[in-house]
Protein backbone atom coordinates (compact mmCIF):
# COMPACT_ATOMS: atom_id res chain seq x y z
CA UNK A 1 0.00 0.00 0.00
CA UNK A 2 1.51 3.79 -0.93
CA UNK A 3 1.58 6.21 1.74
CA UNK A 4 -0.70 9.07 1.93
CA UNK A 5 1.52 12.03 2.28
CA UNK A 6 1.95 14.00 -0.63
CA UNK A 7 4.92 14.95 -2.08
CA UNK A 8 5.40 18.89 -1.86
CA UNK A 9 6.12 21.13 -5.23
CA UNK A 10 9.89 21.72 -5.84
CA UNK A 11 8.76 24.86 -5.21
CA UNK A 12 8.04 24.30 -1.67
CA UNK A 13 11.07 22.49 -0.86
CA UNK A 14 14.32 24.13 0.50
CA UNK A 15 16.38 26.02 -1.17
CA UNK A 16 15.84 28.91 -3.46
CA UNK A 17 12.74 29.04 -5.70
CA UNK A 18 13.28 29.80 -9.57
CA UNK A 19 12.05 32.90 -9.53
CA UNK A 20 14.04 33.75 -7.04
CA UNK A 21 17.37 32.18 -8.01
CA UNK A 22 15.71 34.68 -11.57
CA UNK A 23 15.79 37.56 -9.65
CA UNK A 24 19.76 37.09 -8.32
CA UNK A 25 20.44 36.68 -11.76
CA UNK A 26 18.90 39.98 -12.68
CA UNK A 27 21.21 42.08 -11.14
CA UNK A 28 20.66 41.29 -7.48
CA UNK A 29 22.56 40.22 -4.48
CA UNK A 30 21.21 37.65 -2.81
CA UNK A 31 19.83 39.30 0.04
CA UNK A 32 18.05 42.17 -2.07
CA UNK A 33 16.68 38.67 -4.03
CA UNK A 34 15.18 37.60 -0.69
CA UNK A 35 14.18 40.95 -0.11
CA UNK A 36 12.05 40.59 -3.54
CA UNK A 37 10.90 37.10 -2.74
CA UNK A 38 9.12 38.40 0.44
CA UNK A 39 7.41 41.58 -0.73
CA UNK A 40 6.02 38.69 -3.44
CA UNK A 41 5.28 36.56 -0.80
CA UNK A 42 3.43 39.37 1.38
CA UNK A 43 1.35 40.91 -1.70
CA UNK A 44 0.09 37.43 -2.32
CA UNK A 45 -0.99 36.74 1.15
CA UNK A 46 -2.40 40.74 0.92
CA UNK A 47 -4.68 39.42 -1.98
CA UNK A 48 -2.55 42.56 -4.02
CA UNK A 49 -2.56 42.42 -7.62
CA UNK A 50 0.88 43.54 -7.84
CA UNK A 51 3.96 43.97 -5.53
CA UNK A 52 3.98 47.95 -5.13
CA UNK A 53 6.88 50.09 -3.03
CA UNK A 54 5.49 49.86 0.36
CA UNK A 55 5.63 45.71 -0.45
CA UNK A 56 9.63 46.34 -1.09
CA UNK A 57 9.86 48.87 1.71
CA UNK A 58 8.35 46.31 4.41
CA UNK A 59 10.53 43.02 3.44
CA UNK A 60 13.49 45.37 2.96
CA UNK A 61 13.21 46.39 6.42
CA UNK A 62 12.50 43.28 8.08
CA UNK A 63 15.48 41.67 5.94
CA UNK A 64 18.27 44.38 6.10
CA UNK A 65 19.89 45.48 9.08
CA UNK A 66 22.06 48.16 7.11
CA UNK A 67 18.79 49.84 5.69
CA UNK A 68 17.35 49.86 9.38
CA UNK A 69 20.09 51.97 10.27
CA UNK A 70 20.04 54.52 7.76
CA UNK A 71 15.71 55.04 8.06
CA UNK A 72 15.87 56.45 11.57
CA UNK A 73 15.68 55.56 15.47
CA UNK A 74 14.31 52.54 17.09
CA UNK A 75 10.53 54.62 17.61
CA UNK A 76 10.84 55.78 13.91
CA UNK A 77 11.33 51.96 12.51
CA UNK A 78 8.26 51.02 15.18
CA UNK A 79 6.17 53.47 14.01
CA UNK A 80 7.10 52.92 10.44
CA UNK A 81 6.86 48.94 10.86
CA UNK A 82 3.31 49.68 12.41
CA UNK A 83 2.12 51.69 9.38
CA UNK A 84 3.57 48.94 6.99
CA UNK A 85 1.51 46.16 8.92
CA UNK A 86 -2.03 48.35 9.36
CA UNK A 87 -1.81 47.74 5.11
CA UNK A 88 -3.37 44.59 5.59
CA UNK A 89 -5.86 45.48 7.50
CA UNK A 90 -6.93 48.60 6.81
CA UNK A 91 -4.70 51.16 5.57
CA UNK A 92 -3.55 50.10 2.52
CA UNK A 93 -7.30 48.50 1.60
CA UNK A 94 -7.28 51.35 -0.75
CA UNK A 95 -4.38 50.53 -2.63
CA UNK A 96 -5.78 46.90 -3.24
CA UNK A 97 -8.12 48.41 -6.18
CA UNK A 98 -5.60 50.49 -7.69
CA UNK A 99 -2.35 50.28 -9.49
CA UNK A 100 0.66 52.10 -8.25
CA UNK A 101 1.44 54.63 -10.55
CA UNK A 102 3.72 57.63 -9.87
CA UNK A 103 4.12 58.52 -13.37
CA UNK A 104 7.73 57.26 -13.14
CA UNK A 105 6.81 54.77 -16.19
CA UNK A 106 4.37 54.72 -18.74
CA UNK A 107 1.39 52.69 -16.80
CA UNK A 108 1.01 49.65 -18.63
CA UNK A 109 -2.42 47.57 -19.03
CA UNK A 110 -0.85 44.26 -17.65
CA UNK A 111 1.54 44.23 -14.70
CA UNK A 112 5.40 44.03 -15.23
CA UNK A 113 7.53 41.25 -14.12
CA UNK A 114 10.80 40.36 -13.46
CA UNK A 115 12.90 38.03 -13.26
CA UNK A 116 11.27 35.10 -14.63
CA UNK A 117 8.15 34.98 -12.27
CA UNK A 118 5.74 32.65 -12.41
CA UNK A 119 2.40 33.10 -14.07
CA UNK A 120 0.03 33.87 -10.82
CA UNK A 121 2.39 35.46 -9.36
CA UNK A 122 1.56 39.14 -8.66
CA UNK A 123 3.15 41.57 -10.94
CA UNK A 124 5.05 44.94 -10.72
CA UNK A 125 3.24 47.76 -10.11
CA UNK A 126 5.19 50.83 -12.89
CA UNK A 127 6.34 52.70 -9.55
CA UNK A 128 7.77 49.52 -7.96
CA UNK A 129 9.49 48.01 -11.36
CA UNK A 130 10.76 51.55 -11.75
CA UNK A 131 12.92 51.31 -8.27
CA UNK A 132 13.90 47.60 -9.13
CA UNK A 133 15.60 49.22 -12.67
CA UNK A 134 16.72 52.27 -10.61
CA UNK A 135 18.98 50.44 -7.56
CA UNK A 136 20.39 48.06 -10.51
CA UNK A 137 21.30 51.39 -11.86
CA UNK A 138 22.36 52.42 -9.31
CA UNK A 139 25.01 49.01 -8.34
CA UNK A 140 26.13 49.37 -11.92
CA UNK A 141 27.24 52.93 -11.40
CA UNK A 142 28.96 51.98 -8.50
CA UNK A 143 30.81 49.36 -10.20
CA UNK A 144 28.78 46.49 -8.66
CA UNK A 145 27.14 44.08 -10.71
CA UNK A 146 24.43 42.98 -7.68
CA UNK A 147 22.05 46.06 -5.77
CA UNK A 148 22.05 45.99 -2.64
CA UNK A 149 19.30 47.42 -0.16
CA UNK A 150 20.76 50.52 0.60
CA UNK A 151 20.16 50.85 -3.16
CA UNK A 152 16.84 49.66 -3.51
CA UNK A 153 16.01 52.17 -0.28
CA UNK A 154 17.54 54.90 -2.41
CA UNK A 155 15.52 54.38 -5.20
CA UNK A 156 12.40 53.84 -3.57
CA UNK A 157 12.92 57.32 -1.78
CA UNK A 158 13.59 59.33 -4.93
CA UNK A 159 10.01 58.60 -5.97
CA UNK A 160 8.17 61.29 -4.30
CA UNK A 161 4.73 60.07 -5.58
CA UNK A 162 5.49 55.73 -4.41
CA UNK A 163 3.57 54.67 -1.49
CA UNK A 164 6.58 53.76 0.43
CA UNK A 165 7.30 57.50 0.63
CA UNK A 166 3.41 57.76 1.45
CA UNK A 167 4.24 55.32 4.53
CA UNK A 168 7.62 56.91 5.45
CA UNK A 169 6.48 60.75 5.44
CA UNK A 170 3.37 59.07 7.61
CA UNK A 171 5.47 57.84 9.94
CA UNK A 172 7.38 61.11 10.32
CA UNK A 173 10.64 59.82 7.87
CA UNK A 174 10.85 62.84 5.31
CA UNK A 175 11.72 61.46 2.06
CA UNK A 176 14.89 64.32 1.49
CA UNK A 177 16.08 63.52 4.68
CA UNK A 178 16.39 59.85 4.34
CA UNK A 179 17.87 60.35 0.95
CA UNK A 180 20.67 62.88 2.40
CA UNK A 181 21.06 60.57 5.04
CA UNK A 182 21.43 57.68 2.46
CA UNK A 183 23.82 59.72 0.09
CA UNK A 184 26.13 60.93 2.72
CA UNK A 185 26.63 57.67 4.76
CA UNK A 186 26.12 54.69 2.61
CA UNK A 187 30.58 53.95 3.15
CA UNK A 188 30.10 54.28 7.11
CA UNK A 189 26.64 51.30 7.02
CA UNK A 190 28.86 49.34 4.30
CA UNK A 191 31.20 48.91 7.22
CA UNK A 192 28.55 48.34 9.84
CA UNK A 193 27.85 51.21 11.44
CA UNK A 194 24.78 53.05 12.31
CA UNK A 195 23.96 56.55 10.64
CA UNK A 196 21.16 58.08 11.43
Amino acid sequence: MQPRIARQPARDQDGPRADDRADDAAGLSAELAAVVAGARRRALRDGDRQIDTAHLLHSLLEADPQVRAVVGTSAQLARLLGYLVQRSIGYGLRWQSSVEDSGAIAVVPRPARHGGEAKDAPGWSPAAAAAMEDARRRALHRGEHRATGIDLLAALVGDPQSRAVEVLERAGITAPGLRARIESGTAEVADGGAVC
